[in-house]
């Protein structure tokens, strides 16, 4: 289920820390499994969820990655931004490529609200 919420979607968070318990993970040994962020309320903006769409994929995949701590193509320095943002409870940066070649970016912030977007939608 997606409310809408202004020019952005609300997306359901399945649990606190989003750690997912799917079939996924259970048929893939080398699905992620330790959840190092709590990713709050979620939102993605309309460009982020289109982009999905094209690809055939879920935001979950995406999402799961983030709370486990893969930041995806960011470069060293946003890497080691991440670790220190995760350390102390600061905003974390993670990007992604879904597969038609899209860069998502999921922002966590401070008070680990997480949003979906694309680059363009900053």
């Amino acid at each position: 289920m997606i409310l809408i919420a202004s020019s952005l979607r609300l997306l359901p968070n399945r649990c606190p820390a989003f750690k997912l318990e799917s079939v996924k993970r259970r048929n893939n040994p080398m699905a992620i499994s330790e959840t190092l962020l709590p990713l709050g309320r979620i939102v993605a903006t309309p460009g982020a969820l289109e982009a999905l769409a094209r690809a055939g994929q879920d935001a979950e995949l995406f999402l799961e990655k983030h709370a486990s701590g893969d930041w995806g193509q960011v470069d060293e320095h946003d890497r080691a931004e991440n670790d220190y943002g995760l350390a102390h409870g600061f905003r974390i940066l993670s990007s992604y490529r879904t597969a038609t070649g899209d860069t998502l970016w999921i922002i966590t912030e401070a008070d680990r609200s997480s949003t979906l977007l694309l680059p363009d939608d900053y």
